[in-house]
């Protein structure tokens, strides 16, 4: 089993040891060191990266039976051989993780002071950092109680400390949270007068390094509640990016930064009126050319048929096109849109002849390709790329099948 020597120190990025084993697998290389410092993959926490002899280590695991790390490299080892070896650790990578696993610590601690809520789970990735505590919902005060406690541990710089105890000692101390193990020994992290949980992550040595805690998002799942939490490099980023978006805010709507939530609350009123009245005219706009396209139709034993193809920019409203005209009396509204995806409607007056829906997959089989359906007063469908042209066609066919039916 290999020495895993971050468990006592966390700041430690190069390091020399041995190879005592070479393992392939599925065409994948993986080291086996005598001692590391590099941190595998467990607990919420991903593994550490570096290079090792110059070969990228691009994850770290651990072999369940014997419980030896295995640095996965990338390469194919046929210059290695067992011997020393000199290793870097990835330092931004894993301060990063160290920030925010002490972090995690901090705020689950504070979720429990401020508001009762114990955490149950915990998630760290490259884009997201998450608690999920065991409560359905907390107050806005509450979780502003909690990052104020939280970001205060932060600041006093407390001091994180590292201790071993027994299964049996760790009973008898006030853990926050006590692992599901039988014997052995406990790895515990004990933030100075204030949290003490048992964990195998790595940390860092006073609670300033965390730097700075801002919780970021709520999300309420199966009657609890995810925390998104961003820590030290990945707050200010945040913070920048935010920071941006504000500013450039600020210059396009020319206002001040205090400003800007009513600024931002008109634009939105302004805009629901602008569409509002959008609406009103598209609707006029589409009766007039529902009558156009009635007083064009061709007359067949007495009813009104109407046919048409528009261009992809023009029959956005289809269907509302097709409704206005099926509300005529003895109108049938065979309608096309041409494009890299056609569009076809065909609709009817209650008192109106024809079977649109039959209709459509007689026009869909011509088309070659597509799909759709119906009822004999409504059906549509979409088919293969067609242009305006390919369709007049199409539906110039339908035509005289509609008139069959009528004549039928």
């Amino acid at each position: 089993m290999s020495e895993r020597l971050y468990y006592q120190d966390a700041y430690a990025v190069r390091f020399t040891a041995v190879i005592t084993e070479l393992v392939r697998e599925n065409g994948r290389l993986a080291i086996v060191l005598d001692r590391s410092y590099f941190y595998p993959t467990s607990g919420g926490q991903p593994a550490d990266r570096g290079v090792i002899n110059d070969m990228p280590a691009l994850d770290v695991t651990v072999r369940p039976e014997d419980g030896a790390v295995l640095h996965w490299v990338d390469g194919d080892g046929r210059e290695i051989e067992t011997g020393a070896v000199t290793a870097v650790i990835d330092w931004p990578r894993r301060f990063d993780h160290m920030q925010h696993h002490t972090g995690q610590h901090i705020l689950s601690q504070a979720f429990i002071r401020t508001a009762q809520a114990q955490t149950v789970s915990f998630h760290l990735s490259d884009d997201t950092v998450t608690i999920d505590l065991d409560v359905p919902d907390l107050t806005p005060e509450q979780v502003r109680q909690a990052e104020r406690l939280a970001n205060q541990i932060v600041w006093e710089n407390r001091p994180v400390h590292i201790r071993m105890a027994t299964l049996e000692e760790a009973r008898q101390m006030s853990l926050r949270k006590l692992p599901p193990v039988k014997n052995g020994q406990l790895r515990l992290i004990d933030i100075e007068n204030f949290d003490l949980t048992a964990c195998g992550g790595t940390h860092v040595a006073r609670t300033g390094g965390v730097g700075l805690i801002k919780i970021t998002r709520l999300e309420r799942r199966r009657g609890q509640l995810r925390v998104e939490f961003r820590c030290g490099g990945r707050a200010l980023a945040d913070y920048g990016r935010k920071n941006e978006t504000v500013a450039r805010l600020v210059a396009d709507l020319t206002t001040g930064q205090a400003e800007l939530v009513t600024a931002v609350a008109s634009l939105q009123t302004e805009n629901k009126e602008a569409s509002r009245t959008i609406k009103k005219l598209r609707a006029a706009l589409l009766q007039v050319e529902a009558k156009r396209l009635l007083a064009a139709g061709q007359k067949m034993g007495g009813f009104t048929v109407v046919t048409r193809v528009f261009d992809a920019e023009d029959g956005a409203n289809l269907r509302v096109l097709g409704a206005q005209l099926s509300q005529k009396p003895g109108v049938v509204a065979l309608l096309g849109l041409a494009g890299s995806k056609s569009q076809l409607l065909f609709c009817r007056s209650d008192d109106a002849p024809g079977e649109m829906d039959k209709l459509l997959q007689a026009a869909l089989q011509a088309l070659g390709r597509g799909g759709g359906g119906g009822s004999p007063q409504m059906a549509q469908g979409g088919g293969a790329a067609a242009d305006n042209g390919r369709l007049r066609q199409i539906l110039s066919q339908i035509e005289q099948q509609l008139r069959q039916q009528i004549a039928g």
